[in-house]
Formats: C-alpha cells, sequence, structure tokens
C-alpha cells in the first residue's frame, strides 16, 4: 500500500510526470553507485565534464575533482584508475551536478577496507562542508553508524526510524 504526500522545495510531487521527474533527477539529485558508471572511453575530466554540461548549475569540474583529491587523475581513463579511485570520480560526478540530494548506493562495496574509509571520509565532507544530504543504502550496519538518521527496511516496508543521537565519524568505524 502506498499513500501520502512528497512535496520537494514546496512543490507536490505525489504524482509526477515522466518529464517532471526526468527534471527533478536531472537538476536535484546526484547519484553515486556502486558500480561507478564512469564512461570508458572519457578521462576523469571529461566523465564530469559531461555532467557539467547538462546541469542548470554545475560546480566547476575540476574543483570537484580537487574535491575528491584526484585533481593529478584528471586525464586518467577509469582503466588506468584503482577501484577506489574511480569511485571517487563517481562522487566527483555527483558534486559536479551541484545537487541538492545525493543517493548513494552502496559505495563503498567493491572496495577494500582503508579505501572504503577514504570514501567514507569524503561523503562525511560533502554533508558537512558541501552542505548536501546525502542518503546512503548499506548493509553495512558499522557504515549506519555515520547517519544521523537510519531507516531500516524489511521485505521492502519500513520496519524502523531510528535517530542516531551520536554519528560516528569515518575512522571512528570498524568492520
Amino acid at each position: 500500500m502506498t499513500s501520502g504526500t512528497l512535496l520537494l522545495d514546496g512543490k507536490d510531487f505525489s504524482r509526477p510526470s515522466d518529464k517532471e521527474l526526468t527534471q527533478f533527477r536531472r537538476h536535484y539529485i546526484g547519484y553515486i553507485f556502486q558500480s561507478y558508471n564512469l564512461m570508458p572511453n572519457l578521462s576523469a575530466l571529461e566523465n564530469l565534464e559531461f555532467i557539467a554540461e547538462i546541469s542548470q548549475n554545475p560546480m566547476d569540474p575540476r574543483k570537484a575533482l580537487e574535491l575528491v583529491g584526484l585533481s593529478q587523475r584528471a586525464g586518467n581513463f577509469p582503466s588506468q584508475m584503482s577501484g577506489g579511485q574511480q569511485q571517487r570520480v563517481s562522487i566527483a560526478r555527483a558534486l559536479t551536478k551541484n545537487p541538492k540530494l545525493i543517493l548513494a548506493d552502496e559505495p563503498t562495496a567493491a572496495l577494500d577496507y582503508e579505501t572504503s574509509i577514504e570514501v567514507l571520509e569524503i561523503v562525511e565532507d560533502i554533508v558537512k562542508n558541501q552542505g548536501k544530504t546525502v542518503v546512503m543504502i548499506t548493509h553495512n550496519p558499522e557504515i549506519a553508524k555515520m547517519a544521523d538518521r537510519v531507516v531500516t527496511l524489511r521485505s521492502d516496508l519500513i520496519s524502523s526510524i531510528r535517530i542516531n543521537l551520536r554519528p560516528l565519524h569515518a575512522r571512528e568505524l570498524v568492520w
């Protein structure tokens, strides 16, 4: 059963048209995919410039690469980068859109522990210093300890919503 109202910036999005959904996804949401989804024939910078071209108010792609610590890899293609570097380019791509909301689907799934912590520190910075809202999907209960609010799903339904009064920093996580 579904019901309720979804208000975004004061506009009712409970029953949006296909065009409204496309515009909303294009201009308000940045995505960090589990599998990076970088275009293999474009350099790191070109992957970001492509997104900047279709965004309303983009962040400078070079600044986005700088924020994730990859300025020196701007000319590299995805195949020339590690998984962690590719994920950081994916994060920079989300930042380039300059969205209000970033959806992150298991952004550490294919990464080792240390690289995962580095990626989570970048996500932490996005929230703290870039003023973005990040909704992260994770199966790792340790990563959920970073969240201000933890929503647990069971059988596709919300089973609990918990406010985290003391979110941990990425470097405090251990798994």
